[in-house]
């Protein structure tokens, strides 16, 4: 595989080699008697930092401690909450310095930030992980530290995410950003679409688009099509969806052009359910990430609270826990009974059919939430067309999904080679990365070990392929309902099709007894599921097209 996308750790800043002059940094030496250090957040400011002072200091501003001489005027302290002797120096009246504060405590409003691997305990490979990807973005999100549980797999994704966005390839830098954004907005995710809004300014886009869709060139409107397709109802797109791009005369995509588009929108797609599937959080530095308002809790200083110290741990006293005690186990034992069945007899062709199209419809019945509709708002609704259309639409009485038969079109025979040709080393990168989620296991199930979790890991990605219409011949999808009960089939639906409607109460809902690792593991499954599965649409019109 070329090593064209792979990024330099040259030059990669870590908190430990940042000068002890510089102003974010969090003096280490400082403990406050009683309360636990400064944990990711002092990290996020350290990252932060080098890419601020190289953009002349335009991001928010981080308070600093003030100079020992400065005259000791303090603000008086209300009644609410108590006030630490060194934050009470940080907002003296003379300074004019307001103190953000995060809005939640740590990368995810479901896991708590104390199991979230901490910067200074990572192993040497994450620890090159995260300086590599520093070194190319300047910033270490919070999707990575999530992805983090597993760094074979973060490597992988970073890898890849990088090329898309900054290596040599057929569309413009501004390109791309924008259309991550159009990608990011069609599930709502304004984490992703503010990322991507900064990005594009800062690679010379024109901040006219960013008033909306209407703003931007014909050519990149024309995409919004395929865009709103893929996003809610990829089995709808036909050849003639694609000739309409590449027919234009004016404004037309080559196919190369077209096949690193829809990379980048099914990526973006994907990625918009994972952070919303692991409840990410923005950036402190973020505008939806930091708030200046004092907490009003009468026990903690702010510095507790930026810390996660005034939180309680919400997952550790689930309601239902002592009620889920076998719940692995149970899952275990029909795990192999399951095999069992394998070994003994092998279902016929007629009748593995028949379970798809029994498991695809209910699939369709599955509800994916009680909640009312979402809403976008104009910040979000202006870089997308007719917001109406959803997946939900399509479960109406009467309408399917056409099957997809993955032996005439697959992957592994088709599109795969099909990206390479058009966008050389990415579908090299793309197998890569789909392997990656697909076959990594560390053979255990929440305490359980040596486990094989090949069967539960088959029927998740199955079912996701099912949803979409995609049937593999030789797959028994009876296994399906024996080994995902309704509370995760509901939060996969979710996640997979209108992620913006994923809660914490179904986060906690399924696998209550595994680990939040392991739940980020489901949720990269379901990622990578989804987008193979968009991406087969998508690349079977196009092959339609130019045969």
């Amino acid at each position: 595989m070329s090593r064209r996308g792979r990024y330099s750790a040259e030059g990669a800043a870590t908190a430990d080699c940042l000068p002890a002059t510089f102003p974010h940094q969090c003096p280490k030496e400082q403990r406050l008697e009683g309360k636990e250090p400064f944990k990711l957040h002092c990290f996020y400011s350290l990252l932060r930092g080098k890419k601020q002072r190289r953009n002349g200091g335009n991001e928010m501003r981080h308070a600093i401690a003030p100079s020992p001489n400065v005259e000791n005027n303090s603000i008086a302290v209300t009644d609410l909450f108590k006030i630490c002797t060194h934050c009470e120096r940080l907002t003296k009246k003379d300074l004019g310095i307001r103190i953000p504060r995060p809005l939640g405590s740590g990368p995810s409003r479901f896991i708590p930030e104390k199991e979230i691997l901490q910067v200074s305990k990572v192993d040497a490979r994450t620890q090159a992980i995260f300086e590599d990807a520093f070194a190319a973005l300047h910033r270490l999100d919070n999707i990575s530290l999530v992805m983090s549980f597993h760094p074979q797999y973060l490597g992988s994704f970073l890898r890849t995410q990088h090329y898309l966005l900054q290596m040599d390839g057929p569309l413009p830098l501004h390109y791309r950003h924008y259309i991550c954004i159009m990608a990011a907005a069609r599930h709502q995710c304004s984490y992703l679409v503010n990322l991507h809004v900064n990005d594009f300014l800062q690679v010379g886009g024109n901040s006219k688009w960013l008033n909306g869709l209407n703003e931007a060139p014909q050519k990149l409107q024309q995409l919004g099509e395929i865009n709103k397709i893929l996003a809610h109802r990829p089995w709808l797109l036909t050849k003639e969806h694609i000739e309409h791009l590449l027919k234009t005369e004016e404004h037309s995509w080559s196919l190369a052009e077209l096949i690193h588009a829809v990379v980048l929108l099914t990526h973006y797609h994907s990625l918009s359910s994972f952070t919303f599937g692991c409840g990410i959080m923005p950036e402190i530095n973020c505008d939806s990430g930091h708030t200046f308002r004092p907490p009003s809790l009468s026990r903690y200083c702010a510095c507790d609270i930026a810390n996660g110290n005034g939180h309680a741990n919400l997952h550790d006293d689930l309601p239902g826990n002592e009620e889920m005690c076998g719940e692995v186990e149970e899952l275990m034992e029909r795990m192999k009974q399951l095999q069992e069945c394998r070994d003994d007899e092998e279902a016929s062709q007629e009748e593995m059919a028949t379970r798809f199209e029994k498991e695809k419809t209910e699939s369709m019945l599955v509800v994916m939430s009680e909640d009312e509709e979402c809403v976008p708002s104009r910040d979000i609704s202006r870089h997308f067309e007719d917001t109406s259309y959803g997946y939900q639409d399509f479960s109406r009485r009467g309408e399917q999904v056409p099957t997809f038969r993955a032996q005439d079109y697959s992957w592994e025979d088709h599109g795969f080679s099909l990206v390479n040709r058009l966008y050389p080393d990415v579908g090299q990168m793309l197998d890569e990365k789909f392997q990656m989620a697909y076959n990594l296991t560390y053979n255990t199930m929440a305490t359980h070990k040596d486990v094989d979790t090949s069967m539960l890991r088959r029927a998740i990605w199955n079912y996701i392929h099912c949803m979409f219409g995609i049937r593999y011949d030789d797959y028994d999808y009876g296994e399906i309902n024996q080994l995902l009960d309704r509370s995760f089939k509901i939060y996969i639906k979710t996640m997979v099709c209108s992620p913006e409607k994923t809660t914490k109460r179904m986060y906690e809902s399924f696998w209550r007894q595994f680990q939040h690792s392991e739940k980020v593991h489901v949720n990269l499954l379901l990622m990578e599921a989804r987008m193979q599965a968009e991406l087969l649409y998508a690349l079977r019109a196009i092959t339609r097209y130019m045969t």
